[in-house]
């Protein structure tokens, strides 16, 4: 057989998926280049930390490298943004996970899946990002009891929460909610070693690239996320999130049922 006729056999979906991972190392590799620089420098890990009262709740947007506005400023106060995540069942089988996905909070949501799973039919989100091993977490326990999740509008799902996000089986932004990604990974913030930055940086950007690609998520959307510098956002639209497979058709979307 012919070279040519059999690169022509080749499945699309393999060509993209190995394109995806190309690019993927690519931009992994400029990031950790620049942790390593970073950590010899006897500096932090670049990071977005909500809770602190000296970072922004929400980033600036990066517009061809020019941080500007959000599209549309989150309906929450900062003060509920900061808290801890907290989750609240609402009518029709909704649960509102709102506030910063602190460490321990894949915990607690397993919890409250485990004391009111026959109720909840979907999960809206409310959150700046936080924790990404809690992001993940809660993100394949919403796929495994095949639940769905939305952005309200006028909510926040920004860094890490999008993660959250892609768990759902079906899963809806309503008309301006507020969705962006940037650079995120795990690590020890008392001044890393160049090896230790490099490691933490592999691992998770591996670890969430694995996930989002089981979710059926785009990879444009991976690699938007690690162009972009921890301390900005890439706002994320509507035409974007669906080219990308972040949000499903409405009618995908199952109404939940109410008990009685």
């Amino acid at each position: 057989m012919r070279i040519g006729d059999a690169v022509r056999r080749l499945d699309d979906g393999a060509l993209m998926r190995g394109a995806f991972y190309i690019l993927l190392c690519v931009a992994a590799a400029f990031l950790v280049v620049d942790i390593r620089e970073i950590a010899t420098a006897n500096a932090e890990l670049p990071g977005f930390d909500p809770m602190h009262e000296d970072q922004p709740v929400l980033p600036p947007a990066l517009t061809e490298g020019v941080p500007a506005a959000p599209p549309v400023q989150p309906a929450s106060p900062k003060e509920v943004l900061r808290q801890p995540m907290k989750f609240e069942l609402k009518p029709g089988g909704m649960l509102l996970a709102e506030g910063t996905i602190d460490l321990g909070a894949a915990g607690r949501f397993a919890q409250e899946i485990e004391a009111r799973g026959e109720y909840v039919k979907v999960v809206a989100l409310n959150s700046p990002g936080g924790s990404v091993d809690d992001a993940l977490a809660m993100s394949k326990l919403i796929r495994e009891k095949k639940l769905n999740t939305k952005v309200a509008s006028k909510a926040l799902c920004a860094s890490s929460c999008p993660i959250v996000f892609a768990g759902g089986l079906g899963r809806v932004a309503e008309k301006d909610a507020v969705i962006g990604v940037h650079q995120v990974f795990n690590g020890a913030r008392n001044q890393p070693t160049a090896e230790q930055a490099m490691s933490s940086a592999q691992s998770t950007t591996a670890r969430v690239a694995r996930h989002l690609d089981a979710m059926g998520i785009g990879a444009g959307l991976w690699i938007n996320a690690l162009e972009t510098p921890p301390d900005r956002l890439y706002y994320l639209t509507p035409a974007e999130m669906a080219d990308f497979r972040l949000t499903t058709p409405v009618e995908s979307m199952p109404t939940a049922k109410r008990k009685g």
